[in-house]
């Protein structure tokens, strides 16, 4: 196990009923800019028993946040955060509802120029108005994690930054507010919250017994728990587990003193930015093809997988792995979510040589070890077509 430092400082208000202790956890002389998406929240209650939580305090609204939240829209919540002096930022909805948020709550005091600039390597966050979370939609982990997520429409970009500075000071965390989720949203949150699992587990690094067992633990809660949401979408239980997975998958604790991948997320912001996928199908089409390129590189880590997830122990190793990742499709596909480039209509050779050229062009590599060249790059993306 590598040496590792964790801290997380975010306070959890997890249960039925916790929105309305919303007041005690937002600073009573606040001036509060709340952020939300496309108005589903108006339509479910959340909306309106946050507004009774924080009545008599001064609170201003900014809607109209999308999922892949972008720069433009952010930067005129920025606008008005700063023309009414708001010093407290409150994120009702989901992952992108938040990140949008962070990115916000980054750029209203940033003097450097352009804020897009706070997603450029190099350009560290160091102080952000505080901010607090209402999640209705479990995916990103984004409610107890320092990282963002922004994309710019104007040079189809999408770029992540983190900060100990933009962690949530809070956030509540009540699954009834999923009730009302469409199934493609909830699909996507099942595959988002397994792709991040699976950046931070299945990789090529030094044992690590206890992270990895917590690791499949999410994995195999996700299998029991998928088909019963689908059957069942106002069942209590099932939406709190999926829930905490989430939380629990990007929250870093599976991810102490653990080599980790993210050449999935890497590839995948890639391909939304160009084509407009929603994250959780990139995510779903690239990460079995990493896992077939790199096969060879993970395959201690495959095999484990394959036994302990997917209950497979074919003695040929080979055999083994390719079942495990034919497995892994299945699940997403069962969930909803195609895991075929060609299902989006999304040419595969096209994509391969845009997605390659934009790394070359940084002369960046991915994967645990930087040993996945804009080459292989290019060769994964083809194996998603």
């Amino acid at each position: 196990m590598d040496n590792f430092v964790y801290h997380n400082p975010v306070k959890i208000v997890f249960g039925q009923g916790s929105i309305g202790q919303l007041g005690g956890l937002v600073p009573a002389e606040a001036s509060v800019l709340i952020t939300y998406g496309g108005g589903s929240i108006k339509h479910n209650g959340v909306y309106d028993q946050v507004r009774q939580a924080l009545a008599g305090r001064r609170l201003w609204e900014f809607s109209g946040i999308t999922p892949n939240p972008r720069y433009e829209t952010c930067m005129q919540a920025v606008a008005l955060a700063r023309a009414e002096k708001v010093d407290f930022l409150l994120a009702v909805g989901g992952g992108s509802v938040l990140d949008a948020t962070k990115f916000i709550a980054a750029a209203i005091g940033y003097a450097g120029g352009d804020p897009w600039e706070i997603l450029n390597p190099g350009r560290p966050v160091t102080t952000a108005v505080p901010l607090g979370c209402v999640l209705t939609l479990p995916a990103t982990g984004s409610e107890m994690n320092g990282f963002a997520v922004i994309s710019r429409d104007s040079t189809r970009e999408k770029a992540a930054f983190g900060s100990p500075a933009i962690y949530p000071r809070f956030s509540i965390m009540d699954p009834q507010t999923a009730f009302s989720l469409p199934p493609r949203q909830v699909a996507n949150g099942i595959v988002d919250t397994f792709a991040h699992v699976a950046e931070q587990y299945l990789t090529t690094g030094a044992p690590a017994p206890l992270q990895d067992r917590q690791a499949e633990a999410i994995l195999l809660t996700l299998r029991e728990e998928a088909p019963k949401v689908r059957q069942q979408p106002h069942d209590y239980t099932t939406r709190a587990n999926l829930m905490w997975c989430a939380t629990q998958a990007l929250n870093g604790l599976i991810g102490c003193g653990v080599v980790q991948d993210w050449s999935t997320h890497r590839i995948g912001h890639e391909l939304t930015a160009l084509y407009g996928l929603d994250h959780a199908q990139t995510l779903a089409a690239v990460l079995p093809a990493v896992w077939r390129y790199r096969k060879r590189e993970k395959a201690v880590k495959l095999a484990q997988y394959a036994q302990r997830v997917w209950g497979l122990d074919d003695p040929d190793l080979d055999a083994r792995i390719e079942r495990a990742i034919d497995c892994t499709r299945a699940f997403f596909e069962s969930v909803g979510v195609p895991t075929r480039l060609s299902a989006y209509s999304v040419d595969a050779a096209e994509a391969a040589g845009q997605v390659a050229d934009r790394f070359r062009a940084r002369g960046t590599n991915l994967g645990e070890h930087e040993a996945i060249t804009p080459d292989g790059i290019q060769a994964i993306v083809l194996l998603c077509g």
